[in-house]
């Protein structure tokens, strides 16, 4: 496990930053500790790193005069969500300003007819799926957690409709972003597709506000579909629901969430949600379209399902019974904590071709085991990509060694499986070792970009590369 590295500080400057930045902003500025100790908390293993004060800015022009003050003084800045992130996005290793950007929450515009909307990064994914609801329309990223967009786009966020809609850089058509030296760029229009230059919003997204802090997304938005049916299916072993996976994407069944939840996830599951499954491996999907369709896609995914070994098959197209369902999903992390009341949990994440999906998530339990570690597993197995949350007692050095072990085997395997050592939750600090050895002389690449677009490293240093 990555720790959090302490990186020098230009205490004159951040002296400085604090005192002018505090005329400009009044009461939207906070240097006191129970804020700045909220500001560093990470839902993670890794140590909190508080900046030196938050600030709570409400427009790109507010954004664009704090980040001209803090490159004028040469101090970091630490853009600021909801704080859902897993590997440390938000600490401050060099302390600085922590810009928060959740009061610029203002759906700017909806354009129904073009499927696409203009948002500023502070609304969440409810939010915005509740502002659509009665235009018929909707935003298919779902994370889990509530996320700002904002935080979404900088972090590459997928969830559990990437297998039909993809992750947030497949629905992203634009970005407006404040850069290291405070300038405003738009990386793009409105239009679905461009070849003018290059893609700076794919550079963008997912750069984990290192490169500069996004003030406004243009979002793909897809309509309500008439029908949603829900499914679930048992299986005697994860291979065997695995291979009902493959089998189902290769037969091009338009599944729209595929879910698996392994026996640890489903016990904990039935006593927090008051669920009665059986107690072993379990598939969970969705299907949207027409009422004819996605009863046919379900039968078919049952009959596919049936054949890999598949029992306790049921489906429902009752919202009450879908949501049931999905909350249950959704409500995952509290739920598992509760099979050792007391313990931390460690999430961690990584993604592999689906062909190898089976081997690397048995491998995964069978480590575990070895090491006597309790380490539930879920995926969003459409695309390969599975999460394990390691309960531990951090006051154990010898359990904390053993889940280090863990998870630097969960991302060595993954690579080493043509995969990646994280699939959705991002490098930040914690993935920082595994990024080299995943892609090699290309890091070095990525490091040049970050030095021409912040030549002072002030913006989120020491995420992605270790500076």
């Amino acid at each position: 496990m990555a720790q959090a590295v302490e990186l020098p500080r230009n205490e004159e400057g951040i002296a400085t930053a604090l005192g002018i930045l505090k005329q400009q902003f009044g009461d939207r500025f906070h240097t006191g500790q129970a804020m700045r100790d909220q500001h560093a908390h990470t839902t993670t293993y890794i140590k909190p790193q508080a900046p030196d004060a938050v600030v709570f800015p409400t427009s790109t022009r507010e954004v664009s005069d704090i980040i001209k003050v803090c490159a004028m003084h040469n101090v970091p800045v630490i853009g600021y969500g909801t704080g859902t992130s897993l590997e440390g996005h938000v600490n401050a290793p060099a302390g600085g300003i922590c810009v928060d950007l959740s009061t610029m929450d203002k759906i700017i515009s909806v354009n129904a007819d073009d499927l696409d909307c203009v948002v500023q990064p502070g609304v969440t994914r409810e939010q915005l799926n509740t502002y659509l609801r009665d235009r018929g329309l909707f935003f298919p990223i779902d994370p889990g957690a509530n996320a700002s967009l904002g935080g979404m786009a900088s972090t590459r966020a997928s969830g559990t409709n990437a297998v039909r809609y993809g992750t947030m850089k497949d629905n992203v058509i634009a970005l407006e972003a404040v850069m290291a030296d405070g300038r405003v760029i738009r990386t793009a229009q409105r239009a679905k597709k461009t070849s003018a230059g290059y893609d700076l919003t794919r550079l963008l997204v997912g750069s984990e506000g290192t490169l500069g802090l996004i003030t406004e997304v243009t979002l793909k938005l897809q309509g309500i579909p008439e029908a949603i049916r829900a499914a679930r299916m048992s299986f005697p072993s994860i291979d065997a629901a695995c291979q009902a996976v493959m089998t189902t994407i290769q037969y091009g069944i338009p599944v729209a969430r595929i879910e698996l939840m392994d026996e640890l996830n489903v016990r904990a599951a039935n006593a927090y949600a008051g669920l009665d499954l059986p107690e072993t491996p379990l598939l969970l999907l969705e299907f949207h379209g027409s009422d004819n369709a996605v009863v046919e896609q379900a039968e078919m995914f049952g009959s596919i399902a049936e054949d890999a070994g598949g029992f306790d098959f049921a489906t429902t197209g009752t919202a009450e019974e879908r949501n049931k369902l999905w909350k249950a999903r959704h409500d995952l992390y509290w739920a598992t904590l509760q099979l050792r009341p007391g313990a931390h949990g460690i999430s961690t994440d990584v993604c592999v071709p689906i062909s190898r999906l089976a081997e690397a998530v048995t491998g995964a339990q069978a480590k575990a085991a070895a090491l006597g570690l309790l380490a539930p597993i879920v995926g969003h197995v459409g695309d390969g990509n599975f999460h394990s949350l390691v309960l531990i007692d951090l006051s154990d050095a010898d359990e904390v060694a053993r889940a280090e072990e863990f998870t630097a085997y969960l991302a060595d395997e993954a690579i080493a499986m043509e995969g990646t050592c994280t699939g959705e939750h991002g490098i930040g600090q914690g993935k920082m070792p595994y990024l080299i050895k995943e892609l090699g002389a290309a890091v070095e690449f990525m490091a040049a970009i970050k030095d021409a677009f912040d030549q002072q490293g002030i913006m989120n240093p020491g995420k992605i590369f270790k500076r």
